[in-house]
């Protein structure tokens, strides 16, 4: 989606500079507590909404896991939330007992400041992993932060780590509204990433189809995208509905099903691809779309292989039309793949598509066409596989010199 347009797709329109406080009862705020010494930003965040929420989460499959997110997987086990307090500068991860001490130190004290249950309160935390929070300097950030339906924007800022930007879309569905932040430019993956993801919703569903649609959309959207190959402990996507904007409760075969789905994926995707776009030194968007392959999955592996591959990526920031690297990608996905079905285009932005491969043959081709199909800030590349019916895209960032310099100098 565009930002500052109104698109409709499946019923939805965008809101423009909408965030997590565009649905009915949300609210938020932000304030500079110090969490990191060395930084002076928003860095403790708070979101509240005025009536009790249905709540779902999906988090990182690394085994390793963040103190906070334990808690809040523990509190989002009953499906339900009312709260959202998070930090950045400290993962709090990897400190022991403390950390879990902490997190649950956290969630009360928001609690008390909104006279929910702390159960009722999802924690997160980002950044360094292995220091302690800074208890003192985030205790008295959570009692001064004042919240407002103006504060959405506070929040998405304090979140941020090395982001550039923050990043937020809202869309508005069936009567109903629907917002979200996340964060997250370096250890990104397609398993989740270095990332915190909020979606608040004002619609009225059930809680298992809530669940459900979430776990899909992010396989969509945030498991299709590739910075680094790496996961970090605190990946978190949370969707939390209150149900202000009435009717009943959208679930399995309801009149909007399909349009809930479909704002929850573009919400997600969207934000997937501003995260890709805002990636640690990045220049370029890598999409890449696997049609005709055996199976779905076929198709997923495949898009996500080609955006994952280091070649690939700087081949990309160097404008270098090396297809081998491409199809060599799709080969080492795992996906089923015929040499003399395969084909391969780099599509322009005047729509043109040049053919770089087909039926396992290089093809003629201009190479400045080809150059020029690589010169944009989004790059896209369309692979067939001649084995079926089946479609992915997976989005990822080229590999720059800013990206070594930015990490090597991350924690000093």
């Amino acid at each position: 989606m565009e930002h500052g347009t109104s698109v409709i797709s499946e019923g939805i329109e965008l809101i423009p500079e909408g965030t997590v406080t565009t649905p009915k009862g949300f609210v938020a705020g932000a304030a500079k507590v110090g969490v990191r010494t060395d930084w002076d930003k928003l860095d403790v965040g708070l979101v509240h909404s005025g009536a009790p929420c249905v709540a779902a989460g999906v988090y990182t499959r690394n085994a390793l896991k963040g103190a906070s997110l334990l808690v809040s997987m523990e509190h989002l086990a009953r499906g339900s939330a009312q709260a959202i307090v998070a930090n950045a500068g400290c993962a709090n991860c990897s400190v022991g007992e403390r950390g879990i001490e902490d997190a649950i130190k956290m969630a009360q004290l928001t609690g008390a400041k909104f006279g929910i249950d702390p159960h009722e309160v999802v924690v997160a935390s980002t950044g360094v992993i292995g220091t302690f929070l800074p208890m003192g300097r985030i205790s008295r950030g959570i009692e001064e932060i004042r919240v407002s339906r103006e504060g959405g924007m506070d929040f998405a800022r304090a979140i941020m780590t090395t982001d550039t930007k923050p990043k937020h879309v809202a869309v508005r569905g069936n009567g109903w509204s629907m917002g979200g932040v996340v964060k997250g430019v370096g250890m990104i993956h397609p398993n989740m990433a270095t990332m915190l993801c909020f979606v608040t919703t004002d619609a009225a569903v059930t809680q298992l189809f809530l669940a459900h649609a979430l776990k899909d959309a992010v396989d969509d959207s945030f498991n299709m995208i590739d910075i680094d190959s790496d996961t970090s402990p605190d990946d978190t996507v949370v969707v939390m509905a209150n149900g202000l904007a009435g009717g009943g409760p959208i679930d399995e075969g309801h009149a909007d099903e399909k349009s809930f789905r479909a704002a929850l994926r573009l919400v997600c995707t969207d934000l997937a691809k501003q995260m890709v776009a805002d990636a640690e030194g990045a220049t370029k968007v890598i999409e890449a779309r696997v049609e005709e392959a055996a199976t779905h999955e076929d198709a997923r592996k495949a898009a996500r292989e080609i955006v994952m591959s280091l070649g690939v990526k700087t081949a990309v920031y160097g404008h270098d039309a090396n297809w081998g690297r491409i199809i060599s990608a799709v080969g080492n996905s795992g996906a089923a793949m015929h040499e003399e079905t395969t084909a391969l285009y780099l599509m322009g932005p005047d729509g043109i598509e040049v053919c770089l491969y087909n039926a396992g043959v290089p093809q003629l081709y201009d190479p400045v066409a080809a150059k020029a199909c690589l010169a944009p800030r989004e790059v896209r590349m369309r692979v067939t596989m001649g084995l079926g019916e089946s479609t992915a895209t997976a989005w990822g960032s080229d590999l720059t010199e800013d990206y070594v310099r930015l990490n090597s100098l991350y924690t000093t």
